[in-house]
């Protein structure tokens, strides 16, 4: 009986299949050429935030980080939101459509705030005076970012995923296409960064601050127009329901049963509820012995009842201990993200202090007149990535390979630590470069900024190592991070593994902008005018702030070593488990 049930479902699975129509590639002009606008429309506008909201917003700096930072965090965290959202009621491609929308409506709210006057306090961008921002200018200004934060929370999680939905995983061309598409993806990215703060930048801050701010608009509506230009040939997955439900059931099933023990002798007649659905994507995983309290949400007590499929009838009072083992694999996880978390807060001061530092550089290129402008130096970091990238995948790797025998060279929690350890060096040298930079500026000042008071004399390209550093830091890292929660978290949760990298990317910018408070507040910087993150750098003692990142980012190194000698990859067996002697059913039972 077993048998024909099985051979029924695979039949319909196949019927199912054949009615999708993989586009592939015929897609991918549309898809790709969504990404590649959407994403020269956010980082063209993003880039040189900070330079904005310093200059024509007239915002003090630590006033305009601390915004950025809340922004970009509450962006990223709101992914979770939308995976959640798209998972279970809208699908991929509404939630694209919507989110596309939203992103163009927020670009196009930024673009007004410099197009007109009465939009920002300063009437003249190039006013050296001017009042601080009234409160309906604030207002237009953060609905704004509202409208990105609600498009940003779509589009993250949910346009790789739709990208690989157009290749039919079932055939080898497809898998293979999905995997050019994620190399197409990733060279997007970069060459979107790259267009951004070079050309973009450019205009911003040397030709308009309204046509710079409304080419990304008008790009993301390009963006928009491709997207639903290719929508007769997409294909559009529909939601089957939040995988969220089914941790919260085994939460749920084990607080219900925490008074039960585990292969009780008073009580021989408990076992373990061990189903596994014929349908499930999620590879089998062996039982572990950590976190062994959840173990008993798979208790199967005389209460507890069974459909003749073989599923719990009440899934909030029982759970599999397939299911129970998927939520050890994302508790694992969480230590390693917040981690994870913590080492991003070097990559932000990267992104946001340089801008500061670079702006009292001597900026000027060789003998020309031209300036490079302060947010482009950020290009660095990509091409730090873009060169390390093919050296270490296509020269490094295999010499690894040969010399530790495992597939990847070494193992990802390896290739994290090594990131960590470019992170501290980065600060490091980041501290020295300011310290020389502050001291040349007092000494032999080259201009004067009536903002930010005198110019070193030192080349703005003294910024180059400290952002090449960290551009190969985010190699090993950020890269390890995001193929870690692609590995580790169960099959039919990539999309909420997905957003944990941008909720990393949340909490660190909710840690920077907590710490950059602090540290302005004990260090008497109360004013804004004194202490270690004064407005005038020569003034400040930014060096030491970068010392104290690289002091915290070696405690977080060390804690991140404990957690991966603590933590077990997904499917590994425990050599422990000694208080397990029955033998794990490795066949699944039919729906």
């Amino acid at each position: 009986m077993v048998e024909t049930m099985e051979q029924k479902q695979k039949s319909v699975a196949t019927d199912e299949t054949d009615k999708i129509h993989y586009s592939g590639w015929k897609a991918m002009p549309f898809v790709i050429g969504n990404e590649t606008f959407e994403k020269l429309g956010t980082i063209g506008t993003l880039a040189n935030l900070l330079v904005y909201l310093t200059t024509v917003f007239n915002m003090k700096s630590i006033t305009a980080t601390n915004l950025v930072n809340i922004f970009h965090g509450t962006t990223n965290f709101a992914t979770l939101l939308g995976a959640f959202l798209c998972d279970t009621y809208f699908g991929r491609y509404k939630t694209l459509v919507f989110a596309t929308i939203s992103s163009v409506l927020g670009l196009l709210a930024l673009a007004l705030t410099a197009a007109i006057p009465k939009m920002h306090p300063c009437g003249s961008e190039k006013s050296s005076t001017c009042p601080s921002p009234n409160a309906g200018q604030m207002a237009f200004l953060l609905s704004g970012f509202g409208l990105l934060v609600i498009g940003g929370a779509g589009i993250r999680p949910c346009n790789l995923a739709f990208g690989a939905d157009q290749f039919d995983p079932n055939t080898e061309s497809g898998r293979m296409g999905t995997t050019s598409f994620f190399n197409w993806y990733y060279f997007t990215y970069t060459f979107a960064v790259m267009m951004s703060l070079s050309v973009i930048v450019y205009v911003q801050s040397d030709v308009s601050w309204a046509w710079g701010l409304a080419i990304p608009a008008f790009l993301m509506f390009v963006s928009l127009l491709l997207f639903f230009t290719g929508s007769r040939i997409f294909v559009k997955v529909k939601p089957e329901g939040s995988p969220l439900t089914s941790l919260l059931r085994v939460v749920v099933a084990s607080i219900k049963k925490r008074k039960l023990k585990l292969h009780s002798p008073s009580q021989p007649w408990l076992s373990l509820f061990r189903y596994i659905p014929y349908s499930s994507i999620n590879s089998k995983l062996p039982r572990t012995n950590q976190f062994r309290f959840l173990d008993k949400a798979a208790i199967i007590t005389t209460k507890d009842q069974i459909n003749q499929d073989g599923s719990a009838v009440n899934p909030w009072g029982l759970s599999s201990i397939q299911q129970v083992e998927e939520v050890k694999c994302v508790m694992r996880i969480i230590p390693i993200w917040a981690s994870g978390m913590v080492y991003n807060v070097a990559l932000i001061q990267q992104q946001t202090y340089v801008v500061f530092q670079a702006l009292q550089f001597d900026r000027q290129l060789g003998n020309t007149s031209f300036k490079i402008p302060a947010a482009s130096y950020a290009i660095f970091t990509m091409i730090g990535l873009t060169v390390w990238i093919p050296f270490y995948d296509r020269v490094l790797v295999p010499w690894l390979r040969k010399l530790t025998g495992k597939e990847g060279g070494i193992t990802l929690l390896q290739k994290m630590g090594i990131g960590m350890v470019l992170a501290i060096l980065t600060m490091i040298v980041s501290g020295i470069v300011e310290g020389n930079r502050r001291t040349l500026a007092l000494a032999k000042p080259v201009g004067f900024d009536p903002r930010r008071g005198a110019i070193s004399s030192k080349p703005g390209l003294w910024l180059v190592p400290q952002l090449t550093l960290v551009g190969i830091s985010e190699a090993f890292t950020i890269i390890g991070l995001v193929e870690f929660y692609y590995k580790q978290f169960p099959e039919n949760m990539r999309s909420i593994g997905g957003s944990f990298t941008f909720l990393g990317f949340a909490g660190s910018s909710y840690l920077s902008s907590f710490l950059i408070s602090i540290v302005h507040q004990t260090t008497g910087g109360g004013d804004g005018n004194g202490g270690w993150l004064a407005q005038d750098l020569n003034r400040a003692k930014l060096d030491y702030f970068y010392y104290l990142v690289a002091a915290l980012e070696g405690l977080n190194l060390g804690y991140f070593i404990m957690c991966a000698r603590w933590y077990k990859y997904k499917g590994s067996e425990d050599s422990d488990l000694a208080v397990d002697n029955e033998e794990v059913n490795s066949e699944k039972v039919a729906v």
